[in-house]
């Protein structure tokens, strides 16, 4: 059965490590999904910091990351004795997310990236956001002569019509999440196709050094 999964990074594993309790380990994902599924694709979406980076919305469908990645070098070169402490470490931490991500791609992952927005609160705090379920939902929408089966890595609420409609196209469904963060909904469409992503544990946990 072709097999492709499309994992929601915003909603499986932003802030999850702390709540899980341990790290993931991506490559060992990556290889449960092919043992277990047969998984031949796996798309990945994601945000990023761009810090002026220039992006094309019109042109690019995801943000090249080796090209990002030369960019925020040449930044913190340029801009390094002007930067504070705190903006060396946030530009630092930003770079890391970026070599994550390349590290994703020579693992065999198929990255989709957007850029992280910033948005003003109501007590004027500032919230970044990269939110890409209208990414992802296209993707699904995109692959669906491509594949029988979509493993979904996501408990979000909001895939509910996409998810049906690969149903009405006789496609089969497998949704693997965080329980805790699986929204009522999904858990009831997907029923025995739905699996607790937190029992994975010892197939995908990274092991300290």
């Amino acid at each position: 059965m072709k097999t492709y999964a499309f994992i929601d990074a915003s909603n499986l594993f932003y802030g999850g490590e702390k709540s899980l309790g341990w790290k993931i380990d991506y490559q060992k994902l990556l290889q449960y999904l092919q043992e277990k599924y047969g998984v031949s694709k796996a798309f990945y979406f994601g945000g990023v910091e761009l810090h002026k980076f220039p992006y094309d919305y019109l042109t690019q469908e995801t943000v090249p990351i080796d090209d990002l990645e030369a960019h925020l070098i040449r930044l913190a070169s340029k801009e390094k004795e002007k930067l504070s402490d705190a903006g060396l470490t946030l530009l630092d931490r930003h770079m890391q997310r970026v070599r994550f991500y390349r590290k994703l791609a020579a693992f065999g992952y198929t990255l989709y990236l957007k850029p992280v927005k910033r948005y003003y609160e109501e007590d004027d705090t500032i919230r970044r956001k990269a939110n890409c379920d209208v990414e992802m939902t296209l993707r699904l929408v995109q692959e669906v002569g491509n594949m029988e089966r979509a493993v979904v890595l996501s408990g979000d609420g909001d895939f509910l019509p996409v998810l049906k409609y690969l149903k009405t196209q006789e496609k089969e469904v497998v949704v693997l999440a965080r329980g805790v963060r699986t929204a009522r909904e999904i858990r009831q469409f997907a029923g025995g196709n739905f699996r607790d992503f937190t029992r994975l544990e010892t197939h995908v946990r990274r092991e300290e050094k």
